[in-house]
């Protein structure tokens, strides 16, 4: 279903406001449901705004900023950190997937060799 537009928000509350009919009239003459017509007022009274939410809607990051803070300082600390290892220090319950794009997201990368000699091929 398709999101109400502002004007047609601020108009059902306009109506609303007058006072002069019920809820259910308004949401017939308007052709949207009784719930959204109860939903706008809840959310004008909750919040006072009465625009589209999607910005709000979907899943939280389990891994927040101050996470990410905190897993800076461990990797400084002992760069050969394991992702369980990570995921155990900071008592966080994601995934170890979870935890990795999190790390590529700073830009931090495990680089196995990273001081070491590089390795040799040599002709057989």
């Amino acid at each position: 279903m398709a999101t109400l537009s502002l004007d047609i928000r601020q108009r059902i509350l306009a109506r609303y406001d007058e006072g002069q009919d019920t809820r259910a009239v308004i949401a017939k003459r308007f052709c949207v449901s009784l719930g959204m017509v109860k939903k706008l007022i809840q959310q004008r009274k909750r919040i006072g705004e009465i625009g589209p939410l999607h910005y709000r809607a979907g899943r939280k990051p389990m891994i927040t900023q101050r996470h990410k803070d905190r897993l800076r300082a461990l990797i400084e600390k002992r760069p050969d950190t394991t992702l369980a290892e990570f995921r155990t220090a900071l008592r966080l319950g994601c995934s170890l997937t979870a935890i990795h794009k999190a790390l590529a997201g700073m830009g931090m990368t495990y680089k196995k060799r990273r001081f070491g000699p590089v390795s040799r091929i040599a002709q057989t």
